[in-house]
């Protein structure tokens, strides 16, 4: 069996995969941890420079998850890709054929950081008002089943 998640070392990340790790222990699968940096909308230094900062620390956060994973018992392996994350995380399904996507649902309580927050804020507003967000885009479109976990404190509470 192989699970895939989208993984980019946030809270909410994290927790899908501890949830993951909790729910298909037995079933003992294979984990295939996705990231994606996205590609600056300009090609100025600044902004390549700050490019390959992301990208060095998703990869590192990838690490870490795949770390965390075998250390839970999984075989694990990561995918890192740059772009639109929605649109690779479905050519990612194509390719790797899943038997199982699996993403967090995000929350409304965001890192802890007062920055965090704000911003969290802010891009989740402009991804509703412009693209729709990345569990929306995939359900409608992954081929494979589809796994949304809740994170927060109401995924604790339930």
């Amino acid at each position: 069996m192989k699970i895939m998640l989208a993984y980019d070392g946030s809270r909410n990340a994290r927790l899908a995969l501890e949830q993951t790790m909790q729910m298909f222990h037995n079933n003992a699968p294979t984990l295939v941890l996705v990231g994606v940096a996205e590609n600056p909308r300009d090609a100025t230094d600044a902004n390549e420079d700050l490019f390959q900062e992301e990208y060095r620390e998703l990869k590192a956060q990838l690490q870490e998850g795949v770390e965390t994973a075998v250390k839970g018992g999984f075989d694990a392996e990561l995918l890192i890709a740059e772009g639109d994350a929605r649109k690779l995380l479905l050519q990612a399904t194509h390719k790797e054929k899943p038997d199982l996507l699996v993403i967090a649902r995000h929350s409304h309580q965001p890192d802890p950081s007062f920055i965090a927050k704000s911003l969290n804020a802010i891009f989740d507003e402009f991804d509703y008002m412009t693209f729709g967000s990345v569990s929306s885009f995939l359900t409608r479109r992954a081929e494979c089943p589809l796994l949304i976990l809740p994170t927060g404190d109401s995924a604790a509470q339930e």
